[in-house]
């Protein structure tokens, strides 16, 4: 399940299989192209506008740069995810998840929901591989601020889409569902992906209304692959 899941990441507009497209931005720092002053000669554009007499007239390839990434992930460690192992594999799947943005170099937000308030962990820092001893120390306690830490991450996005126009965002929600009713949740304006964790003989199900609600991909942990 994990691969499966965190192989496509969130699925955006284009499909799960999409790639991050270049930013709009012609002279941002993660802009759509850069017109190259030196490396590669283009020849065949060059000798287009006739035969090259000095430097200025040498067109060179362009060279593309594909935007960042950040990915936003919400971890509900309250303490209904100690049941049925629900927590603990859970750490498998974002084990895999933090392998995967250590190897495509995207940055990672990471805020956990338990306890009165949700909790930053880190905040758009490049993923490295020390999140594994954080992720081995994590235990489950306390209530289910999710909520809060959906506002929170909303917040936040907003905020470093400013700084970052060019950076692609996602967000990936891993949580059982079981909080209390609160007010209809308007979707963040990024992919998203829910991971449901909750297992048991009795589920409430809210984690896919959730999902409904953010407009985000559902997925179940246990669904086969």
């Amino acid at each position: 399940m994990a691969k499966k899941a965190l192989g496509i990441r969130p699925r955006s507009h284009a499909g799960a299989n999409a790639r991050p497209r270049a930013g709009h931005l012609e002279h941002g720092k993660q802009g759509k192209r850069r017109a190259a002053r030196e490396g590669s000669v283009n020849w065949p554009g060059t000798l287009l506008k006739g035969r090259p007499r000095q430097r200025q007239d040498l067109e060179f390839q362009l060279r593309t740069r594909s935007p960042h990434e950040v990915w936003l992930v919400i971890v509900d460690a309250s303490a209904s995810t100690r049941r049925h192992r629900a927590l603990s594999d859970a750490k498998g799947l974002l084990a895999q998840l933090f392998d995967d943005a250590y190897r495509q170099r995207a940055r990672l937000a990471l805020l956990t929901a338990s306890g009165a308030a949700p909790k930053w962990q880190v905040q758009g820092l490049k993923a490295s591989r020390g999140l594994g001893h954080w992720l081995d120390n994590l235990g489950a306690g306390g209530g289910t601020p999710l909520l809060a830490a959906l506002h929170e991450a909303e917040r936040w996005m907003s905020v470093r889409k400013k700084r970052f126009p060019a950076e692609q965002q996602r967000l990936l929600v891993v949580t059982d569902g079981r909080l209390k009713d609160g007010p209809t949740l308007a979707p963040l304006d990024c992919p998203a992906l829910l991971i449901d964790i909750e297992r048991g003989p009795i589920r409430l199900g809210r984690s896919k209304r959730l999902a409904q609600q953010l407009q985000a991909e559902y997925r179940h942990i246990d669904e086969p692959l």
